[in-house]
C-alpha cells in the first residue's frame, strides 16, 4: 500500500493508523496498559508486517473507555468487561432503533394485523 492509497482511509474508524506509541501518547497510558487490553481480548491491534501493534481510531475510543474506568479505581478485567457490555448495548439499541424506523416506514405492523385476523377468526 502506498502512502497515496492510505491517505483516503485516514476517515476511516476502523484503519489502523496509530502506532503503539503513538496510541499510549494519545491516551495519555502506558503501552503497558495497550498490551493489557490485549491480553483482557478488549481490543486486538492489527500487527504491520514488521510485527508492530497498529490501532485504529475505534480501538482507541475503546482504550479511552477503559482508561476511565480503571481510573476510577476498576480492575482492569472488570473494566474490559464493562466496556465490552457497553458496546453490545449500543450495538443492540442502534440494531433496534433501525428496526423501528423499518418498522414505522412500512405502516402498521404485521403483529396488529394478526391479532384483528385472530379475533375476526373466534367471533365467526
Amino acid at each position: 500500500m502506498t502512502a497515496d492509497d492510505s491517505f483516503g482511509r485516514l476517515d476511516d474508524d476502523d484503519y489502523p493508523a496509530y502506532t503503539m506509541g503513538r496510541a499510549a501518547e494519545m491516551l495519555g497510558t502506558t503501552q503497558g496498559f495497550l498490551r493489557a487490553l490485549g491480553e483482557a481480548r478488549l481490543i486486538t491491534p492489527l500487527r504491520s508486517a514488521g510485527g508492530h501493534r497498529r490501532y485504529s481510531r475505534y480501538q482507541l475510543r475503546i482504550a479511552a473507555r477503559a482508561r476511565e474506568l480503571v481510573d476510577q479505581g476498576t480492575p482492569i478485567e472488570a473494566a474490559c468487561r464493562i466496556v465490552i457490555l457497553e458496546d453490545q448495548l449500543e450495538e443492540a439499541q442502534r440494531i433496534n432503533a433501525e428496526y423501528r424506523r423499518v418498522a414505522e416506514a412500512s405502516g402498521p405492523s404485521v403483529s396488529a394485523s394478526a391479532s384483528t385476523s385472530t379475533s375476526a377468526s373466534t367471533s365467526a
